[in-house]
């Protein structure tokens, strides 16, 4: 990707908010709100025909410091709220930021759902293992074993793989990238907006104000160090043995296939219908 003049990205974002932004120091929804900015710059859109769409949650907060539209939905339905956009407007490039909990527990219907239809949305899905808005509760994707407010002598339920149920839902694109692989993460930002389809980037974000310090995994530069250590590109993942994988996780683009969208098959039975009104009529 290109580097960005910095009066550029200013043009994307809203001068009347405050800024630093409203995260914990070191929390990587800042380093995503970079990363998106520089990969809405490179695109080439027109930012009146881009819509950011949010849940809640603390990346509930990010569309507000972009200036696009921006809805800032309930619960778990960020999904549910874009996709009413886009059936509204095909033309509009619409973009949902979901945290794990918003995006995999009651949103977990609308996610599977809109891969399985295939709609033409992007969604980002910050994953931070846990509820850290509200102080630290399990989600769907927290590890078995690790402490939570609402787990205090260890979780005990398996955890969602985000991008793997998504591949298998249906999605044209899924990609994994982390707040520490920032070039990368730029990357899979720009495939995403560029893939037609139901297209989504799991982004891994450490979250040290509360699962960090309930599971005393050290500061928010300590939980970055684990992503270096940890993640491993998807070309060599594939090479590697269930043993190597133990403990890891792949970073890259995951799933990448074309097949028609949910607006194709809308398109074609409107058709069909008119077709058959005339057919009636002669």
């Amino acid at each position: 990707m290109p580097p960005v003049h910095r009066s550029v990205v200013y043009e994307w974002l809203r001068h009347d908010k405050k800024f630093p932004h409203v995260w914990c120091p070191g929390c990587g929804l800042g380093v995503l709100l970079g990363s998106l900015v520089r990969t809405l710059v490179n695109s080439g859109l027109d930012k009146n025909r881009v819509v950011l769409v949010s849940g809640i949650g603390c990346s509930g907060r990010l569309p507000v410091y972009v200036d696009v539209g921006s809805v800032h939905t309930t619960h778990g339905r960020a999904l549910t709220f874009a996709t009413g956009i886009k059936l509204a407007n095909p033309d509009l490039t619409v973009i949902t930021v979901m945290g794990d909990g918003d995006a995999t527990a009651i949103g977990g219907n609308h996610l599977i759902h809109a891969a399985r239809r295939n709609l033409d949305l992007n969604a980002i899905i910050v994953n931070n293992l846990n509820y850290g808005m509200t102080g630290g509760q399990y989600s769907p994707t927290t590890p078995m074993g690790a402490k939570a407010t609402t787990a205090r002598y260890g979780h005990i339920e398996p955890s969602f793989d985000i991008s793997a149920l998504s591949a298998t839902a249906g999605a044209a694109f899924v990609a994994r990238s982390t707040v520490y692989h920032v070039t990368q993460l730029d990357k899979m930002l720009s495939l995403m907006l560029q893939k037609r389809g139901f297209s989504l980037v799991e982004v891994l974000s450490p979250c040290h104000t509360n699962f960090g310090r309930q599971n005393k995994l050290g500061s928010q530069v300590d939980m970055m160090k684990t992503y270096k250590r940890d993640a491993v590109r998807q070309e060599r993942w594939e090479k590697m043995s269930q043993e190597e994988r133990e403990g890891r996780f792949s970073i890259g683009v995951l799933v990448d296939r074309d097949h028609p969208t949910y607006l194709d098959h809308y398109a074609e039975v409107c058709q069909r219908a008119a077709r058959l009104r005339e057919e009636a009529k002669s």
